[in-house]
């Protein structure tokens, strides 16, 4: 009787173990969506980008939740951006993405990747690594918080402009 409650009791272990619901995984259909968003943003493909966002998405890129972004804005951000470079990409060798399923059962996928831009203004290749984390629902992203440091980038281009406003004061 001892071992047939044993043997019972481990296939109700086995069952139930086999039911739990994976909370972190490499393979979804929300990492193969953010995958389609980062291709749009290498192929400023704007249109193709907010179709995975919810209408009322958040976008907290390097800034608080009282500062967030619309689509419309992230949109009209990456386009001026783009006006300062001749080329802009994510490394492929850089890439890893990550979904993972919260406590609170939020639906999460973890981007890591290198960005590669290089500046019209000065023809220089500047790298750098970015984090974003998007929230979904539905299928749709609702949230997504990106961080990255342009701090060399914005110094360069800050003295830049301050040379040409002197060469051309001394002209």
């Amino acid at each position: 009787m001892k071992k047939l409650f044993l043997f019972g009791l481990a296939i109700v272990l086995f069952t139930a173990c086999n039911k739990q619901e994976k909370r972190y995984t490499q393979q979804s259909p929300e990492i193969d969506t953010y995958k389609k968003v980062i291709e749009a943003y290498e192929k400023q493909n704007w249109k193709d980008l907010a179709s995975h966002y919810a209408n009322s998405a958040k976008i907290l890129n390097n800034v608080t939740l009282d500062h967030a972004q619309t689509v419309s804005q992230l949109i009209e951000q990456g386009k001026e951006d783009a006006k300062l470079f001749t080329s802009w990409r994510y490394d492929p060798e850089s890439l890893e993405y990550e979904m993972v399923v919260t406590d609170n059962g939020e639906t999460w996928v973890n981007f890591w990747g290198h960005w590669e831009g290089t500046l019209k203004l000065n023809g220089q290749l500047y790298i750098i690594p970015v984090h974003i984390t998007a929230q979904f629902l539905n299928g749709k992203i609702i949230r997504e918080d990106g961080y990255w440091d342009v701090s060399k980038l914005m110094m360069d281009i800050q003295a830049m402009e301050a040379n040409k406003k002197y060469t051309n004061r001394k002209n």
